[in-house]
């Protein structure tokens, strides 16, 4: 049985069009946070993503450590060619890493580098 990766995701991601694209289906989504980090917006030059995600700004997490700061989202249960092509899919301005939902799990979350 192959491994299942969960990514939080709080943008683009989550939409269906960009899914359907990029990992040939819709995937199981599951609501949840991330507690001390928060959103700011980010300008894309990458025209296929533009493209693909019909947004030429995508938001981009960055960890503040303030419990005040909440930022809302899903997490996604994808295979690793899935995880795999989401990395390809997102721009260089983001990192994949780690990090502890507000629900007690931990996911993959594409946050500033």
């Amino acid at each position: 049985m192959p491994a299942i990766e969960r990514l939080f995701s709080y943008g683009t991601l989550r939409l269906p069009q960009v899914q359907r694209r990029l990992f040939g289906t819709e995937l199981p989504t599951t609501a949840d946070a991330l507690v001390g980090w928060r959103l700011r917006m980010l300008r894309i030059a990458d025209a296929e993503v533009v493209a693909l995600s019909g947004e030429a700004e995508h938001p981009i997490l960055e960890r503040t450590g303030d419990p005040a700061d909440r930022v809302d989202g899903a997490v996604l249960e994808l295979s690793e060619a899935q995880l795999a092509a989401a990395d390809d899919y997102e721009v260089d301005d983001y990192r994949r890493m780690r990090a502890q939902l507000a629900s007690g799990g931990e996911a993959w979350v594409y946050a500033a580098g």
